[in-house]
């Protein structure tokens, strides 16, 4: 059987971008993951210890976001990375970093990268 658990639209406000004008305006991001794991003994035991704390996967993309960088792709590996390292049950794992509004040089809506991989 295939369980996951897909926590979406975690939204933050930070400071990313190689402008100088990022690293003091900032902007809108959102943080989606996405997790297969196995939480059978959950789905019987009814105990959060036998399953992936949503709360832990919002304050590790929060925390991520928080260290400024210039580049979203470096934002996403590292929240990818903490999140594979925390959590051992998981068999696959994506990551999606939007940034809204980004500035060009043309009316774009959101630019996003994306990690994914099994374990």
């Amino acid at each position: 059987m295939i369980h996951k658990i897909n926590i979406e639209g975690i939204k933050l406000y930070a400071f990313h971008g190689c402008l100088e004008e990022e690293a003091k305006i900032g902007a809108n991001y959102v943080v989606d993951v996405y997790m297969t794991t196995d939480f059978s003994k959950a789905a019987i035991s009814d105990e959060l210890k036998e399953t992936i704390d949503y709360c832990a996967i919002y304050e590790i993309s929060k925390k991520q976001m928080a260290v400024r960088s210039k580049l979203i792709e470096h934002v996403c590996k590292r929240i990818f990375d903490e999140i594979a390292a925390e959590f051992k049950t998981i068999v696959s794992l994506k990551v999606k970093l939007t940034k809204l509004m980004p500035p060009m040089n043309g009316n774009v809506e959101k630019v996003c990268v994306e990690m994914e991989d099994k374990f």
